[in-house]
């Protein structure tokens, strides 16, 4: 209900002193009283429930959200009630008196109803210094000891006793009381008339989202200096996210490729490729699970368990882990439990997952044109008579027109009779097995194509697999523990039919509060999986012929699709995996153990240790009994490894308030770990007397048949670091941090390296001065510089020479008897090199964090500067040297780029909430130097005009391109068909591609005055980089009636290009199109009859010199990766069957994919391409 808002000025504010005023406010307070009286309507105030909800707002806020939705007018004294006190007020159905005990408990205000009327009053208290008592609590009722109250502005104050009472005396009621405690929010209460303070001390939360995890600790949001992103799994849980690269895939700076087997997952990659060194996950991130190093794969982790992940992407914000951080920073967070009842938790999800993009062979019909036009590529030439470039023109078949055609489609000039009389055919033999043998069929595949049989392989590759996931959690917590436990089962089909996974995850993760000052606790995560299938060969099996045959008369799968009149049969999968055997899994106890001691002055000792067991087996056998098979190439192959790290911290925490808006964080960091890898591998060939047992009997394998080999490694590294925050009123930050490494795998003279790092950040919107705070309510400016090591290497001997058993050396020797004697010798390939180095990032950021309109828009925009330096290369060695290459630091790699971020609750009401998220990221990646050799610039006539930095042609690295550059020849077109002159003068014909060229000086002039292209490196082109510079993502969510909820997901890359041969045609690699009946890709190419200028004529060839010259394609896409619809039923439903939600919701995964100029399957992964459906069920109870 409106009402005027000056009726209170009018009657209750009172400007003067004294006995005067005194008596004027008693009769106008007895006088108004009547007219209430008289007024009054009987029973409003008895019949009267409201249902309000309100966080901390103000007490006159209190009042007016009453009056608002009711008839109450308030009556009171302004200077005598605190007004401006912070309430909380949560009610359903109350009358009004208990909203009011509500409002003023704790205070000296009483109240007075009246029917629609009310009138405050307060006891008249003195305003001279006395005593203030109260006690402290948490949320659930217990008494805080330790609590620091402080008088604002001052340091006088006082500390909760064990019962969490305290008493501070000479306490003004113009004064604020403010109570600190490590862990719980900083809260100030003015005094005003009270006597009595009683507070409960609200969790600093990381659940909801306000705490980031930074490496070795949490940090607010509001304090953070350096590049961050947070994502949440909870906010996309509709979308059923199978793998934690699910999760992340959208974040900006980051980039997740796509993995479309039933495992999931695919490479991530922040802010670039920083090192031309590409081994052992060199320019991988870094993995951090629960604050400590996680050594294995993301698929060991649940995604159901994940409470948080945090993306650390500047130098800064990852320098705390120094040494293996220069290609920033993952920190996965997993769930615990809350405080209340045990929360049970249970998941279904079922789905099914089919083949979207890939690259499709010919149908029946097209497969036949197209041998027909395959054969038919030979004849073509210049017509004589009419000057036009035609088939059946040149070859033996120049005199044959329509020789391969089909019958039914001669040309009007050939009879049916001419074209039989081509060839000796059989008495009373069919028009179209004439046909099929000039194509090349003969036996099965000439039966089978005359009585109309063909076979899909594409569908007995592909399947519509059927996906399992299933999980249930139990949490909980109360005053000294927390606990969370949960159980998985995953069992994933992938599109491709022998592709399978299949895993058992099991996490539980417990802490505990012995007492006061000493904490324990410990995460366990277990996984069990299957990780491998008998694979199956798609392109060999796809490349069968549609007339070849798949089974035998009873059904059963045959060897070889082809009789035995064809030199290559082809290949049948499901033939063959009869007599294979796989068993390939990992087996992983993954555990993080920690205590914590609380010390005097808000000082805590944290150790934390984290063993990791992994068990990997491999077992694989191919019988002996596989027709045509030689028992001494065929046996079983066991292999098993096993791996043990450990890692752990001992860190030092110092947290400080002073002067009330001083804050300080120290934190000192003492860390060590070990990796050791132990792997053995048999492989027994000639299993006798019989192979039945498999590869659970290979001792019986013929010692000249078989090989045994084992491998070891072991790894250790140290380092110490302190960090420094400082926060001044929440205005000013700094961030600042040194860390010391070691790693076992550099050179004997560098094994330490230093990595420092400082951050600065400026909460500008904090200002008074800020003008503009009524609309942008969030403002932070930030900048940061620091170092990070990189100690990824696939060999952690790289720094040591290396001896091996050189295969067929042997090394001769005269024995006493004068026999020659020969043994195989070992030799070193390696050279050592004691010098070998940490690779280093440096890397500045400046970052601002936005708020305009109380947070309904956030973001922030982030540019970044890295040069990673001393780049762990292969050097070349002069042969003289007796050795290749070393491997050592040289080279320079820079990443600049840009990072936008942008959410927004575009609509908020009870019928429909409306969010949107946006994500834009842009890199660009160069490589400043290589060797530091340089090289002589010529000119057109071979002089010398200057130098340059040589470039690695080899491997395709140039100073001053990206390290994903193309370079190459550019294709302009196809030649065609009144194109024959010019294109005999590049040796080509109508049909070849057309191949620029650039650079003419060193072409040949022949006497005749004619002109010989000549291709060499010198007309190669910089066509664009494979890797994507630009990156951006869209979601949107629509939440209706706060019960169903609708999401879509959409992520492009784009900027970047590829090569590709495909439009060449060249497709009879090892005879197979003549030999093998093989079906190939579908794909357009070039006849006469079909003048494209985008691809090719059966097997084209490009110029000499670069017959092989590709086509430079758009790799560009932009993908709809997800649509998900959730529905969470009424309360008043679940609530019969005791449970507290229930929600059901479905979800299409990689729902469609547009790209301009990619044709050949998937854009993203070049090839296959999956869609998942899903529909799942979630209870908590």
């Amino acid at each position: 209900m409106k009402k005027n808002k000056d009726f209170h000025a009018g009657c209750l504010i009172f400007r003067y002193s004294g006995q005067i005023v005194l008596k004027m406010k008693l009769t106008s307070l007895f006088f108004l009283m009547g007219v209430i009286q008289v007024l009054a309507l009987n029973g409003y105030s008895q019949s009267t429930k409201l249902t309000i909800e309100l966080r901390n707002v103000s007490v006159v806020e209190a009042l007016q959200s009453i009056e608002d939705q009711s008839e109450f007018y308030f009556v009171y004294n302004k200077d005598a009630i605190d007004l401006e006190r912070k309430v909380n007020l949560k009610a359903k159905n109350l009358q009004i008196n208990e909203l009011l005990d509500q409002i003023f408990e704790g205070t000296n205000v009483n109240y007075q109803i009246n029917e629609r009327h009310i009138i405050l009053s307060t006891l008249q208290l003195s305003q001279n210094n006395r005593t203030i008592l109260g006690k402290i609590s948490d949320a659930s009722g217990a008494p805080l000891p330790g609590v620091t109250v402080l008088i604002k502005g001052t340091t006088k104050g006082t500390v909760t006793d064990f019962d969490g009472n305290y008493s501070i005396a000479e306490v003004s009621s113009d004064e604020i009381l403010v109570f600190s405690f490590v862990g719980m929010k900083k809260q100030e209460v003015p005094v005003g008339n009270q006597q009595t303070i009683n507070l409960v001390m609200e969790e600093e939360s990381i659940g909801i989202g306000e705490v980031v995890a930074i490496g070795y600790g949490t940090m607010k949001k509001s304090d953070l200096t350096g590049s961050i992103t947070q994502v949440r799994p909870d906010k996309i849980a509709d979308e059923n996210p199978k793998t934690v690269q699910d999760i992340l895939r959208g974040t900006p700076g980051l980039r997740v490729g796509m993995n479309t087997s039933a495992k999931g997952g695919g490479p991530m990659q922040i802010r670039g490729q920083r090192s031309v060194y590409t081994d052992g996950g060199h320019n991988d991130p870094l993995l951090i699970l629960d604050g400590m190093i996680f050594y294995g794969e993301l698929s060991e982790i649940n995604p159901d368990d994940i409470s948080q992940i945090d993306v650390l992407k500047d130098a800064s914000a990852a320098a705390v882990y120094g040494a293996k951080a220069a290609n920033g920073v993952i920190i996965i967070t997993t769930k615990k439990g809350k405080k209340g009842k045990p929360v049970v938790n249970l998941t279904t999800n079922i789905g099914l997952t089919q083949k979207s993009e890939y690259r499709e062979r010919f149908g029946p019909d097209a497969y036949l044109q197209h041998r027909q036009d395959w054969y038919t590529k030979n004849t073509y030439g210049v017509n004589d008579e009419t000057g036009a470039y035609e088939a059946y023109q040149s070859g033996v078949y120049a005199n044959q027109p329509g020789f391969f055609m089909r019958p039914d489609q001669l040309p009007a000039n050939v009879s049916i009779d001419d074209w039989k009389a081509y060839t000796t055919n059989e008495a009373g033999e069919s028009d179209r097995s004439i046909w099929a043998k000039r194509l090349g069929f003969q036996a099965n595949a000439l039966e089978n194509l005359l009585a109309g049989k063909v076979v899909d392989w594409e569908d007995l590759a592909y399947r519509t697999g059927f996906n399992q996931d299933y999980n249930a959690s139990i949490s909980g917590a109360g005053e000294r523990a927390n606990y969370y436990f949960s159980m998985g089962y995953l069992k994933n089909q992938g599109a491709v039919k022998s592709d399978e996974y299949e895993a058992i995850r099991a996490n539980l993760k417990m802490d505990a509060k012995v007492n006061d000052w000493f904490e324990i606790g410990a995460n366990v995560n277990f996984q069990d999986r299957t990780d491998g299938s008998i694979g199956i060969d798609e392109d060999y099996f796809m490349r069968n012929s549609p007339y070849a045959d798949y089974t035998d008369e009873m059904g059963n799968p045959i060897q070889y699709p082809l009789s035995s009149e064809y030199s290559q049969r082809g290949y049948n999968y499901d033939f063959q995996k009869q007599y294979l055997e796989l068993e390939k899994g990992y087996t992983v106890l993954n555990s993080i153990l920690k205590a914590k001691v609380s010390l005097p002055f808000n000082i805590s000792y944290t150790f934390n240790a984290s063993p990791r067991y992994q068990f990997f087996y491999d077992r694989y056998f191919m019988s002996a009994d596989l027709p045509g098979s030689d028992p001494k190439s065929r046996g079983a192959n066991r292999e098993q490894a096993k791996r043990f790290d450990w890692s752990l911290n001992n860190t030092i925490n110092w947290d400080y308030t002073f002067a009330d808006k001083h804050h300080m964080v120290v934190t000192l960091v003492q860390e060590a770990e070990e990796r050791q890898y132990w792997q053995d591998r048999i492989e027994a060939r000639n299993i006798l007397p019989s192979d039945a047992l498999g590869f659970h009997n290979t001792k019986n394998g013929s010692k000249e048949n078989s090989t045994y080999s084992s491998y070891d490694s072991h790894q250790t590294a140290d380092a110490l670091l302190g960090r420094l925050f400082y926060s001044y009123d929440s205005r000013y930050m700094i961030t600042t941090s040194i860390r010391r490494d070691g790693y076992s795998a550099f050179g004997s003279s560098n094994p330490y390296a230093t990595f420092p790092s400082v951050a600065l950040a400026w909460s500008f919107t904090n200002e008074d001065f800020f003008p503009w705070g009524n609309i942008m309510n969030t403002g932070k400016l930030r900048v940061s510089y620091g170092e990070n090591g990189n100690r990824s290497l696939s060999d952690p001997y790289v720094a040591l020479a290396n001896l091996y058993e050189g295969a067929g050396k042997m090394q001769g020797y005269i024995n006493s008897a004068g026999e020659l004697e020969l043994m195989r010798y070992l030799m070193a390939n390696r050279l050592a090199n004691p010098n070998l180095q940490w690779e280093k990032t440096a890397s500045w950021n400046l970052g601002l964090d936005f708020g305009f309109l109380e947070n309904r828009i956030t973001g922030s925009v982030e540019y970044y500067d890295m040069s990673t330096h001393d780049m762990i290369m292969n050097q070349r060695l002069p042969e003289f040297t007796g050795f290749p290459n070393i491997t050592t630091n040289l080279g320079q790699v820079d990443n600049k780029g840009v990072e936008l971020s942008l959410s927004s609750v575009n609509i908020d009401n009870d019928q429909l909430r409306w969010t949107t998220s946006f994500g834009f990221s842009y890199n660009k990646n160069e490589i400043k130097h290589l060797y530091y050799e340089d090289e002589d610039i010529l000119d057109a006539d071979g002089n010398v005009i200057g130098t340059k930095e040589m470039d690695d042609k080899s491997n395709g690295w140039f100073i001053g391109q990206p390290i994903s550059t193309i370079w190459n020849y550019r294709v302009t077109g196809i030649w065609q068909a009144d194109e024959v002159d010019e294109a005999m003068e590049y040796g080509q014909v109508p049909g070849d591609p057309k191949v620029a060229n650039n650079y003419t000086a060193d072409d040949v002039v022949n006497e005749d005055g004619s002109v010989t292209p000549v291709y060499n490196d010198n007309d190669k082109e910089f066509l664009g980089q494979t890797a994507p510079p630009f990156h951006w993502s869209l979601r949107n969510e629509f939440v209706l009636w706060r019960d169903l909820s609708i999401s879509f997901n959409i992520y492009s890359y784009m900027g970047h290009k590829s090569l590709s041969g495909n439009y060449l045609n060249n497709d009879d690699d090892g005879g197979r199109m003549a030999y093998a009946l093989a079906n190939v890709h579908a794909k357009n190419y070039w006849t006469p009859d079909n003048p494209t200028n985008e691809y090719g004529r059966i097997e084209a060839k490009g110029p000499t010199g670069a017959e092989g010259a590709q086509w430079l394609h758009d790799r560009s896409f932009i993908r709809l990766e997800n649509i998900s619809m959730g529905y969470t039923l009424p309360k008043r439903w679940t609530s019969r069957f005791d449970l507290d939600r229930v929600k059901v919701y479905s979800s299409v995964r990689n729902v469609a994919v547009w790209a301009k100029d990619w044709e050949y399957g998937d854009p993203e992964t070049g090839g296959l391409a999956t869609r998942l459906y899903t529909l799942g069920l979630n209870l908590t109870f």
